[in-house]
């Protein structure tokens, strides 16, 4: 079964290297949950410091992927309390807003 095709809302394409951006409309936003907080998650090798620690996503539009983190998580920390929370809106901030 094929994906979709998705609702394009912009687009702009960059003339010397033909690369299109577009932005995709999504229907909610799907980030994995630890104790029903959002988290984090990253990789680092223990031995050498080299090349240092990866921060990988934890939040995607495609609630499949979500869910397969989340029960991967589960599996490698022998517990329950990862889990898929789906964000459909939220309080708009500015970086000012974010400052001390």
């Amino acid at each position: 079964m094929s994906r979709p095709k998705p609702t394009i809302l912009l687009e702009s394409v960059n003339k010397q290297t033909y690369k299109a951006e577009q932005v995709l409309s999504a229907s909610a936003i799907y980030s994995v949950f630890y104790q029903d907080s959002p988290i984090n998650l990253r990789t680092l090798h223990t031995l050498v410091s080299y090349p240092g620690p990866k921060y990988k996503k934890v939040s995607f539009s495609n609630s499949g992927h979500a869910f397969n983190l989340a029960e991967r998580l589960n599996k490698i920390f022998s517990t329950d309390e990862f889990k898929v929370v789906k964000l459909t809106q939220g309080e708009v901030v500015t970086e000012d807003d974010l400052k001390d």
